[in-house]
């Protein structure tokens, strides 16, 4: 396994898998990164400032990714988890794992102190992972991502780390 920062021909295949882990939960597409514009354009979405997009290879196929991102609305000390997908196959290796600590070390590089996710139920396995992980549920949205569809949004702080 490989894990490296995006890269512009990645945009395709990336585009390819955050579809297909929404298809297989049956999530919807309306209001979430599934109809996102940025989602075909991830490398030049983090181009920006304090923001970084991580992904995994295995055998030279993409299989997975996990970035911090400064979405617009959060506070200059929060970032914003985003963009932690899996294929189905390269679950349950520690992938996952790997490509999350790998974009929390990542938001403390940036000098971030606190992580700001969104996700909804259907990604049931993946919010029992960010409560192991440390996050807390919030009450509301924080920051203005235009992903309407999610109802579920945790906080990190990086002081616990």
């Amino acid at each position: 396994m490989n894990i490296r920062q995006v890269e512009k021909a990645d945009e395709p295949h990336l585009a390819a898998l955050i579809r297909a882990v929404f298809e297989e939960h049956n999530a919807p597409t309306e209001g979430t990164v599934y109809s996102d514009p940025t989602t075909d354009h991830l490398y030049d979405l983090f181009q920006a400032e304090r923001a970084v997009l991580w992904v995994a290879a295995v055998n030279g196929e993409l299989v997975g990714c996990c970035g911090v991102y400064p979405t617009e609305g959060l506070p200059n000390d929060t970032a914003e988890l985003v963009k932690f997908y899996i294929l189905s196959k390269a679950r349950g290796i520690g992938i996952g794992k790997q490509l999350m600590e790998k974009a929390i070390f990542s938001a403390g590089d940036f000098g971030y102190r606190n992580i700001y996710l969104e996700s909804m139920p259907e990604f049931a396995k993946a919010v029992s992972i960010y409560q192991k992980l440390g996050f807390h549920s919030l009450d509301s949205a924080m920051g203005n991502s235009g992903h309407t569809s999610c109802t579920i949004w945790m906080l990190k702080s990086l002081s616990e780390e």
